[in-house]
């Protein structure tokens, strides 16, 4: 199942999470395993909302911009995030997250030869029941709502996490596996955030041969062979490092547990896990079996990894930054290419009751793209009439170029008309 970071809360989180479509017959399961190339959907307007292909191939499966970016009141899918689909920078083994995924291959791949299934071109529209009942998320879970989630229409979403195929993999009679993909959140804005990044998931499932000769309960044998695999994991990713386990709770795993690490002289989360709910099995078909998973964020580590400071890096094409990194060197240490001045700018208006910092997150990201660096709340207060006025300050830098006043202040009149025309907000 799909991990926490820092750089993104999944279902693998406390807090955050983590076919018959109507209007989508033609993506059956969105689970194709087909290999065939992406097209590039790099932007060709400069720095302003990228135009992505009308038609994309995803996992083998076409899907037109029209089909996941409408004008319907149950979609609230972008033309930013729409021109992210298909770029998968996962596969792109002289990207630092291609070579880390790369990396935990290897891992597995040396110590249980021949035994995990690879998936990471499995398509990322998947319907509600994929992303969220299958894992058992609750009905009133907050990672449910459009303020948080992408939705092409009421029943059909963009991934949240990569384990939204995972029950459709058992029922397909995978056993073990790992899956790797892109997957979209709504979120805030800052160095560790961004609404498109990076999940891989492992499980594995075991039968009563397995366990019966151990003389451990199921439960207890499958606990023991996760925490042994994922140490002998961050092993071969950190080297020598202390290790703890840290009790968790999440809805589709039971026990469920947090692995950390010793790093740079601090205790750092390196993923979620745990044996894997008995009513998630039994629905696909595996009732007489126990099995563990386990999900990680590849832009987490590859940031601690590669020391990348900020989370747009890596969607950089800019030769200064991609040619750092070479297919199978882990952990090459990032050398800033140049250090841009940041330029602020604060805005302050009346919210309503329907106000949300990500709504106010993705009116900013639409009109400045990868040229908003953060967005902080400085100041708040409610007057004595009732009225709450929020202060944000938004920083705006280019990480590859000096960005110029008339710039600037252009995105700032944008930004400002549309959050008062989009969110209904009164500006002060």
């Amino acid at each position: 199942m799909a991990v926490v970071s820092s750089a993104h809360s999944t279902i693998f989180s406390k807090t955050s999470l983590f076919h018959h479509i109507n209007g989508f017959k033609r993506f059956s399961f969105c689970l194709p395993l087909s290999s065939s190339a992406v097209a590039s959907l790099s932007s060709k307007k400069k720095w302003r909302q990228p135009v992505a292909s009308s038609v994309l191939e995803l996992g083998g499966i076409k899907i037109a911009k029209d089909d996941v970016v409408r004008d319907d009141p149950t979609n609230n899918v972008p033309d930013t995030i729409f021109s992210k689909l298909g770029l998968q920078l996962h596969r792109r083994n002289n990207h630092p997250l291609g070579i880390l995924k790369n990396g935990i291959y290897e891992y597995f791949d040396t110590n249980f030869p021949n035994m995990f299934h690879k998936f990471d071109d499995l398509c990322p529209v998947v319907s509600v029941k994929q992303n969220f009942d299958d894992v058992l998320v609750p009905a009133d879970h907050v990672s449910r709502s459009y303020n948080d989630t992408y939705y092409v229409d009421s029943l059909t979403v963009l991934r949240c996490h990569t384990s939204a195929h995972q029950a459709e993999l058992l029922r397909r009679g995978h056993t073990h596996f790992l899956v790797t993909g892109d997957v979209y959140r709504r979120d805030s804005i800052d160095s560790t955030h961004y609404p498109v990044f990076h999940q891989m998931e492992g499980v594995r499932v075991f039968t009563p041969d397995n366990w019966e000769a151990s003389g451990l309960d199921p439960t207890s044998y499958a606990a023991e062979d996760l925490k042994k695999s994922l140490e002998g994991l961050a092993l071969h990713l950190f080297g020598a490092v202390e290790m703890r386990w840290i009790d968790a709770y999440f809805p589709f795993t039971n026990p469920s547990y947090e692995l950390e690490i010793y790093f740079q002289g601090k205790w750092m989360e390196v993923l979620g896990c745990g044996v894997m709910e008995q009513e998630i099995l039994k629905s696909n078909g595996r009732s007489n079996s126990v099995a563990w998973a386990f999900g990680l964020g590849l832009e987490r580590l590859a940031m601690v990894l590669f020391d990348i400071p900020d989370i747009r890096l890596f969607w950089s094409t800019d030769e200064r930054f991609t040619s750092q990194f070479s297919d199978g060197q882990m952990g090459v240490k990032f050398k800033p290419f140049s250090k841009y001045p940041p330029c602020y700018k604060d805005m302050s208006f009346w919210i309503n009751d329907s106000f949300t910092e990500n709504n106010l997150c993705e009116v900013i990201r639409g009109i400045a793209g990868d040229l908003v660096e953060e967005v902080s709340l400085i100041d708040n207060f409610t007057n004595k009439k009732g009225m709450t006025s929020h202060c944000y300050r938004i920083a705006y830098r280019s990480m590859e170029r000096s960005l110029t006043d008339e710039e600037i202040n252009d995105l700032q009149w944008q930004v400002r008309e549309q959050v008062q025309n989009k969110l209904n907000v009164v500006l002060r």
